[in-house]
């Protein structure tokens, strides 16, 4: 009998899951079916997709409502969370409450199984289905090990809520949030974050900028003084010649004319001739 070399095409890996909800999604259906679905689309191809693509994620599925996606970083994971509700805030501005598309999100990492589908299960995605139920209303919730992983590399405001049973859990989670206060004093949402040759071009200019001052400041310290001005001798008026006044064509006459105020000093005794 051959051997059975059939495997099953599932793969294991670690991963950041994120799961989003939409919050009273019964009501809006009720209310307005059309119209959530539309806006619900829209949300999709104009917001949740690009955001998840602009931090590496991948798109699981959509749970109808909501939708689930996966992230080889917690970090990637927490960004996008935060940007995506930032984005919501500004995108119900002007909408009435009653019609505003609000979610939840709940984070966690761990392994998870890939089907050859590209959907993902495990003990890891039921932590984190559990944790955005359990998610303040524009808020986030996330596990400890996501804090540990994104606490200091990511200046966020949270609350730790601590030890929580959550349904079909085994053991009690330590549970973090985010509220939607924090979020709202976040920047923007979708502006780009430095990279790292940005922030080592802005170093490389501080220092120049540095060294330029105090080469500056160095230069002026330690610069010759220059000498005090020197007396300048002024040489004494020559005396009058009483024998150009014959040498002067008829009908002139030969006259001398005071200094200007303060030019001269007597030689001797250094006062102006005006002060005697």
């Amino acid at each position: 009998m051959g051997r059975n070399t059939t495997k099953l095409a599932t793969e294991r890996h670690l991963a950041a899951i994120l799961v989003a909800d939409v919050v009273g999604y019964s009501r809006l259906m009720g209310a307005d079916e059309d119209g959530t679905l539309r806006r619900l689309r829209a949300l999709r191809s104009d917001l949740i997709d690009p955001t998840i693509q602009r931090y590496a994620g991948r798109f699981v599925k959509s749970t109808g409502d909501g939708v689930i996606a996966e992230f080889p970083s917690a970090v990637g994971a927490v960004r996008c969370a935060l940007d995506l509700q930032r984005a919501m805030i500004d995108r119900n501005a002007d909408i009435p409450e009653a019609q505003q598309l609000r979610f939840r999100i709940g984070l966690n990492v761990g392994e998870t199984v890939v089907e050859p589908d590209g959907d993902i299960y495990g003990d890891s995605v039921n932590l984190a289905a559990r944790l955005e139920s359990i998610a303040p209303c524009g808020g986030v919730c996330f596990s400890r090990t996501v804090r540990d992983q994104v606490r200091d590399r990511i200046q966020l405001a949270f609350e730790d809520w601590g030890e929580r049973p959550l349904k079909n859990i085994a053991r009690p989670v330590r549970v973090f949030a985010v509220l939607p206060e924090s979020i709202a004093a976040l920047p923007e949402a979708g502006a780009p974050a430095p990279t790292p040759r940005t922030r080592l071009r802005f170093v490389v200019t501080a220092i120049l900028v540095a060294i330029a001052v105090l080469a500056g400041g160095a230069w002026f310290a330690l610069r010759p003084l220059a000498p005090p001005p020197q007396a300048t001798a002024t040489a004494p008026l020559p005396a009058a010649r009483p024998d150009l006044a014959a040498e002067l064509p008829p009908g002139q006459t030969l006259a001398r004319l005071p200094p200007p105020h303060g030019c001269l000093r007597h030689p001797v005794s250094g006062r102006s001739p005006r002060q005697g």
